[in-house]
């Protein structure tokens, strides 16, 4: 009897380790390494930081690269494309199909901080790596930057044009769409009107709706390209591609009750450097 209770113990202790482990590893282990309480991937970008050269975004105090989009892109098009390019021979109705891409990022995503996903502060997973999730269990976890991520290659399937558009704390995506109706804001991008904002992460988000506080500031935003080449890596050697030296473009919302405010590209990026730097001091 003593036998049968230390065995269904240790049966017991068993599996809520592998849950555990489970939990705290929510992403798949192959092709990740650590360097020094990071992780990085095979293409050598850390997925634990989206600030420098080797980070996910790129952030540096000269302007932003989402890096990450484009392991979905070019030359690496896989399921997140695809998906993409379904919708849009479904949907032959610009606004509807914009709508349709939109909903399946918002409604099969549940956002999701990373600390409880992965056990880090901060992991950023790319487009399909998300979007294998959604296929093998009808669901995804994931926050700001992965649905913004999923999002830029689910419209470039789709023959959108899109920008991924990063303020203080925060992503999401701008989608060139000057007809849609539905909008509470456009945005100019690098002196082009017709950009709507792309929200997903709240269950009731409509496309087209911008929070308040974005509409009168000038916000970085990067046009994502179907044709850009990702960064390559030589065989022999493992260095990522240098961010561009000059700062992306910056979006400014348009139209009627949107007002203007003075913007400084360069202190929004060097304040989400130094929180970048004070959380990495903390934790070490």
């Amino acid at each position: 009897m003593k036998i049968a209770r230390v065995l269904l113990y240790l049966v017991v202790v068993l599996v809520a380790l592998v849950a555990t482990t489970s939990h705290a590893w929510a992403f798949p282990s192959e092709g990740f390494h650590e360097i020094e309480k990071d992780i990085f991937d095979d293409w050598e970008i850390c997925r634990t930081k989206a600030f420098g050269e080797d980070g996910f975004y790129q952030i540096t105090q000269d302007g932003f690269r989402p890096v990450i989009v484009f392991q979905s892109l070019g030359e690496n098009t896989d399921l997140a494309y695809t998906l993409g390019e379904q919708i849009a021979s479904e949907y032959s109705n610009p606004q509807r199909r914009a709508e349709e891409v939109f909903n399946f990022v918002r409604d099969r995503v549940t956002y999701t901080p990373d600390v409880e996903r992965t056990g880090n502060d901060e992991f950023a997973e790319n487009a399909d790596e998300l979007a294998m999730d959604i296929a093998e269990d009808g669901i995804g976890y994931g926050d700001c930057e992965d649905m913004t991520v999923l999002l830029a290659v689910m419209y470039r399937g789709a023959g959108f044009r899109c920008a991924i558009a990063l303020v203080t704390g925060h992503t999401a995506l701008l989608v060139h769409l000057p007809t849609y109706e539905e909008a509470t804001a456009f945005f100019e991008l690098d002196g082009e009107s017709g950009w709507v904002w792309a929200e997903a992460t709240g269950r009731n988000n409509p496309l087209g709706w911008a929070p308040k506080q974005y509409l009168n500031e000038k916000i970085p935003a990067y046009e994502v390209s179907a044709e850009e080449p990702p960064y390559e890596i030589p065989a022999d050697t493992v260095a990522p591609l240098t961010p561009p030296p000059a700062p992306a473009v910056a979006a400014t919302a348009t139209g009627e009750g949107v007002s203007y405010r003075p913007f400084s590209f360069f202190g929004v990026i060097g304040l989400l450097w130094f929180i970048s730097l004070f959380r990495r001091r903390r934790r070490h």
